[in-house]
């Protein structure tokens, strides 16, 4: 079974850490009968209208478990982080659901929603239904984003991977049966959209970050002439 734990709006715009840095870090808490298949950045909607840090971007862990009465324990858990790392003067918030949970349509409906037009904490809570939700200083709007993560994670096809696979413990050539083994697809997306061969290679720049697609981690690339490939996308550089 997976479980969907989105967070949102836990740092301020001159902290020395993100949200998502914090979704990652929530691995350290989990018992022992969970394991992190994914962390999944989500960006949403840059309005004028919109308070947001700097990016207005959200995360999502995806665990995977087998005991769904543990659901209780990962809320606490989730809570305590948040409580524990979150920024002074943010607005964080936290939503929680397992795959199996009628909400879930509701919660992908409410994401896509996120990306194109403004919500309210109102709407948030109404698509949230029975799953899990909660604010945790300031104004709250975190839950808003925090919502969307969860539902835009669940959809699948959307956001990117900023951990699967220990991403960043890679090198910054990789062949493709190396990141087929790791679980991620490479697909080439020039004109000719043609198969990459096991052997060729991958420059990843040093950031490597498949996105979400299809529910999966694929990684879109070009090719760059005699065999090798090259992602798409580069870290951003701090100002």
């Amino acid at each position: 079974m997976r479980v969907y734990i989105g967070f949102d709006d836990t740092d301020t715009i001159d902290s020395d850490r993100g949200t998502g840095k914090l979704a990652r870090w929530f691995e350290k808490e989990l018992p022992e009968e969970c394991r992190v298949w994914g962390v999944v950045r989500q960006q949403l909607l840059l309005s004028d209208r919109i308070h947001y840090t700097s990016h207005n971007s959200s995360a999502c862990a995806i665990l995977e478990t087998s005991n769904i009465e543990i659901m209780d324990e990962l809320i606490a858990k989730a809570i305590k982080h948040i409580e524990r790392h979150f920024i002074s003067g943010s607005d964080p918030g936290l939503c929680i659901v397992h795959e199996n949970h009628p909400a879930l349509s509701s919660l992908m409906r409410f994401g896509r929603r996120c990306t194109m037009e403004v919500v309210t904490q109102r709407e948030a809570l109404q698509a949230a239904g029975g799953t899990h939700l909660s604010g945790h200083g300031g104004t709250n709007d975190g839950i808003i984003g925090a919502v969307a993560a969860v539902g835009l994670t669940a959809y699948g096809w959307g956001g990117r991977f900023i951990e699967f696979g220990r991403l960043r413990d890679q090198p910054e050539a990789l062949a493709v049966s190396h990141l087929e083994q790791m679980g991620i697809a490479v697909v080439s997306i020039d004109r000719n959209a043609q198969i990459l061969a096991p052997e060729e290679m991958v420059n990843t720049k040093g950031w490597l970050r498949p996105r979400l697609w299809g529910g999966r981690p694929v990684l879109p690339v070009t090719y760059g002439g005699n065999g090798h490939w090259e992602t798409i996308g580069e870290k951003r550089r701090k100002k």
